[in-house]
């Protein structure tokens, strides 16, 4: 057996461009129209697609962008956003994170709510200087 040749010993034949992937194009970019080799299959001509609706799913619009910042403008924070940016001002970052997870349900919530506090605070901060 040590002489049947396998095909990972048989690197002198091989392309030096062919080696871990290197091809100088992305695999399966362009077809040769061959059925052997890297790129085998049929050529054709790719169809541009349209962008989905769903691709836009969460890019704030700047209308909503707007609204936010009226209401936020004319109602102000609501205790519990008063309570953390108190937390936050006192360097209790922890503490604060905790009480929006109980008040939100999810940390990733919870931590998008905080740097959101904190970057009003940050505003707050260079209106009043």
């Amino acid at each position: 057996r040590a002489s049947s040749c396998h095909r990972h010993h048989r690197t002198e034949m091989s392309a030096p461009t062919r080696f871990a992937g290197t091809t100088g194009h992305p695999k399966g970019e362009v077809k040769t129209g061959l059925a052997v080799g890297m790129d085998h299959g049929k050529v054709l001509t790719k169809l541009e697609m349209k962008p989905k609706p769903s691709y836009r799913k969460g890019k704030l619009n700047k209308r909503v962008q707007f609204v936010r910042e009226v209401i936020r403008e004319v109602a102000g924070f609501s205790p519990y956003e008063k309570r953390t940016m108190e937390l936050l001002k006192v360097g209790k970052e922890k503490r604060a994170l905790k009480l929006l997870k109980v008040k939100l349900g999810t940390h990733k919530r919870a931590k998008a709510k905080r740097e959101g506090m904190a970057a009003e605070l940050r505003k707050q901060r260079t209106k009043g200087h």
